[in-house]
């Protein structure tokens, strides 16, 4: 086979462009040989759920899906019904990256609110779960957090318990997009749980591409009366793998022998590099705190043009010059060095 890129070059553009880690290849050869029943009905997908339960609970059980997206919209569906709808912050992912997704494919109504950092709050949640009862309006039903958020924020255990005990006193469910969970839960040197079961969350997205999966997902219901039919909603919505073993396979590699946290503190180590070293560059201004992975910052906007042909990298809002960088687990030292370098290159050009 030919390869068609630069193995030694990387990007900042997100942590999904980063290649599989070599233990999460390893356990899909590991997994190759001979026949196993389809649709989940192997092996490894039956080992998987006492590994989501020892990192969850007990109550746990988790349905591997393809992406993100789809963990997000069929953990809604099976939360509401077609009445309902989901409280988020404006800026969450199902709410600017999806596509509509959870709109057109699920059917169900977001309901937003401006946040300051990406984060929900208590008092945040109450400007819309309102109008309970009056059929003219969406019914609110389920809460949804990301950890870490689209700004790169981090929810302490704390806040998490006061959302889930306000939205629960509400008479509402909480939903956890996870796709970055694993490295909110290494910023914080906490467990998995104490972030989603122990802060009372119900249903959670847990993410495995962003941190070294080829590809997968998994719904994971951590209350088992907050979600109905998602083995039904997860075939409808095209999401039933035929071999699953493969993507329960590097769950498994993933979550033993912490394997998720020593990529996590690996990306979140290199963002507070990279903020360090540009922070104090002429022309940069670093606008968001440095929590996990991400690293936001100002730049004149002929620099990002330039460094961008040198570098992978978005634009997060083209009428400030704000742009994001994501570290990801294979992130080196020498990585964020040159990046740092070539940034102080184009500033003096």
């Amino acid at each position: 086979m030919t390869v068609r890129h630069d193995p030694r070059l990387k990007g900042f553009a997100s942590d999904n462009y980063a290649g599989v880690h070599p233990e999460i290849l390893q356990a899909i050869a590991d997994a190759n040989g001979g026949h196993q029943t389809s649709y989940g009905d192997d092996v490894y997908t039956e080992a998987l759920q006492e590994v989501f339960r020892r990192h969850f609970g007990d109550t746990a059980r988790a349905w591997p899906v393809f992406n993100g997206t789809a963990a997000n919209v069929v953990s809604l569906r099976a939360m509401t019904a077609h009445w309902e709808a989901v409280v988020c912050a404006e800026t969450a992912h199902i709410n600017t990256d999806e596509g509509g997704a959870p709109e057109v494919a699920g059917g169900i109504k977001l309901l937003t609110v401006p946040t300051p950092d990406g984060k929900l709050t208590p008092e945040l949640i109450d400007r819309q779960a309102w109008g309970f009862g009056d059929v003219h309006r969406a019914q609110p039903k389920v809460v949804s957090i990301s950890n870490t958020t689209e700004l790169g924020t981090v929810y302490t255990p704390g806040e998490i318990a006061a959302i889930c005990a306000h939205a629960h006193d509400l008479g509402l469910l909480v939903h956890l997009d996870g796709s970055r969970l694993t490295n909110a839960a290494a910023a914080l040197d906490v467990p998995l749980r104490a972030l989603t079961t122990d802060a009372g969350v119900d249903v959670l997205s847990f993410g495995g591409t962003k941190i070294g999966l080829l590809y997968g997902e998994a719904v994971v219901v951590l209350n088992p009366g907050a979600a109905t039919g998602v083995d039904y909603i997860r075939k409808t919505f095209m999401q039933l793998s035929s071999k699953m073993r493969f993507v329960s396979a590097q769950f498994e590699a993933l979550l033993t022998d912490d394997l998720w946290l020593r990529n996590a503190r690996r990306a979140n180590a290199m963002g507070r590099r990279l903020a360090e070293a540009v922070r104090d560059l002429p022309g940069v201004e670093v606008p968001r705190p440095v929590e996990a992975n991400a690293v936001f910052a100002i730049l004149p906007k002929d620099v990002i043009a330039r460094l961008q042909k040198r570098f992978r990298f978005y634009t997060w809002d083209e009428s400030t010059g704000e742009v994001r960088w994501m570290c990801a687990w294979d992130t080196t030292e020498d990585d964020v060095d040159a990046f740092a370098a070539a940034l102080a290159e184009e500033l003096g050009a």
